[in-house]
């Protein structure tokens, strides 16, 4: 691999990862002042839970569908574009939202941008990194959740503070704009580039040379072909059930932590706002790469990748109770960094295990129906159930209802480790059947046998 061929993947994941970072900004956002939110527009905790909830998250999770069926096959630098350029305006306009309904229309249009950036990243860097690479380059993508925590938080907490929930909106709505004219004009889609012939596939698309060439367009696989063969892999089964309860009880809960800081101990959005961007900002970060270079020196061995995150996510089940239990907010803080650390650890991981367990044609599709289950089970109905459970909980509990409703979903995290265990145990066969299955694509007609798609080998 030549030293612009390396400077370009670093760049890409890059440019990736800031996306991804503004990606995340507004849902972190709204969490942080639902309560200044819930004050100026009058509304109830379930409001509030169905606003950062299931409004978002079924059109987020439907429209990902058909936004994954033209990545697999189109040009994933323009999609990622124009989905910054949607949901950043969007995200400006949730300033303005001067009632329950516009700010419920703004949220679904935001919904429909944002699906329209992870599958085809996800996607694009796979063409880019073999096997060996991807659980690095995928943790380096998923710094891109940690980075939006100090992003959104600090950033977030201070503003509102300072200038009230509609300005700081409207701030952190305008990079994402830059970065969708960033990405348009400097990202390369491989399957425009031309490849030799002989061109080993791991050496990635951005690495090939000139003439003789085909063009990497993979063929088109039905939608129903992509359903069959994930249903057939046990792994990506159990990763599907295992992210989709992760997303139900940790987005829940992540999204009502600061409403639950704010009224059971008084925080201010400013103060809270830094603590959480050093909590699963900076813990995450060191824990999202940290996950990641750990597994890239374990190559090839996703059975130990996988059985490690289940050990940790039995972790978090066993000190998240204790959290809504601690007697000050400082001691919570301390949990709080240990579990964000070990919750990180696995991103990398498990991201390059699902990469390599699907071949490069379905790819998108099949992170946007993992993400349509996560979405629409987890983020959709979390937030819901806890803004609900609170409500339920008030005539009784007053002001603490809230810590009781997060302290009742904290358990959670051992369904999710059930889960990604018994990933790790059908995980090595699964690899072995994707590989098996592997056929080359491209411009068979003019241009001879193509480029093989199959990554497992890679």
């Amino acid at each position: 691999m030549n030293g612009a061929t390396l400077k370009y993947k670093n760049y890409l994941l890059t440019v990736l990862l800031v996306i991804l970072a503004f990606n995340f900004v507004d849902r972190l956002t709204l969490g942080l002042v639902l309560q200044e939110v819930k004050v100026d527009l009058s509304l109830s905790d379930s409001q509030l839970g169905f606003l950062s909830g299931i409004a978002y998250a079924l059109f987020y999770s439907v429209m990902g569908i058909p936004l994954a069926r033209w990545a697999d096959s189109g040009n994933r630098v323009t999609i990622i574009a124009l989905a910054a350029a949607v949901w950043s305006v969007a995200v400006v306009m949730c300033g303005i939202a001067a009632s329950f309904t516009q700010l419920l229309l703004i949220r679904i249009v935001i919904g429909v941008g944002e699906a329209g950036c992870m599958p085809p990243g996800h996607s694009l860097i796979a063409d880019y990194f073999t096997r060996a690479e991807r659980p690095r380059a995928a943790a380096i993508y998923s710094l891109g959740a940690p980075l939006s925590m100090v992003i959104g938080y600090f950033l977030a907490g201070w503003l509102n503070e300072l200038y009230g929930w509609r300005l700081t909106f409207i701030l952190l709505g305008l990079p994402g704009l830059g970065l969708a004219v960033l990405a348009a004009c400097t990202l390369k889609e491989p399957r425009r580039a031309k490849l030799p012939r002989n061109a080993a596939p791991e050496l990635g698309a951005a690495s090939l040379g000139a003439a003789p060439f085909i063009v990497a367009r993979p063929a088109a696989v039905s939608f129903r072909e992509v359903c069959v063969t994930l249903w057939k892999n046990r792994t990506f089964r159990h990763l599907l059930a295992g992210f989709s309860a992760l997303s139900f009880f940790a987005d829940g809960i992540l999204q009502w932590q600061p409403a639950f800081f704010v009224r059971s101990y008084g925080l201010k959005t400013g103060p809270l706002g830094t603590w959480f961007a050093l909590i699963y900002g900076v813990g995450g970060l060191l824990g999202t790469y940290g996950g990641g270079v750990w597994a890239a020196r374990h190559p090839h061995n996703e059975r130990l990748h996988l059985k490690v995150a289940a050990l940790l996510y039995a972790g978090l089940g066993l000190i998240s109770p204790f959290v809504y239990l601690a007697p000050n907010p400082y001691e919570i803080f301390a949990l709080l960094t240990v579990g964000a650390v070990g919750y990180y650890w696995t991103f990398g991981p498990c991201v390059a295990a699902i990469q390599t367990l699907v071949s490069e044609r379905m790819r998108a599709t099949a992170f946007a129906l993992l993400y349509l289950f996560v979405n629409l089970v987890g983020s959709g109905l979390g937030p819901l159930a806890i803004g609900t459970l609170s409500d339920l909980f008030q005539p009784w509990a007053g002001k603490e209802s809230l810590r009781y409703a997060l302290m009742i979903l904290s358990p959670g995290y051992f369904w999710v480790a059930w889960h990604i265990w018994r990933g790790s145990a059908t995980v090595t066969a699964d690899l072995q059947a994707v590989q098996a299955a592997a056929v080359p694509y491209g411009d068979e007609a003019s241009s001879g046998p193509g480029w093989c798609t199959e990554e497992a080998s890679r």
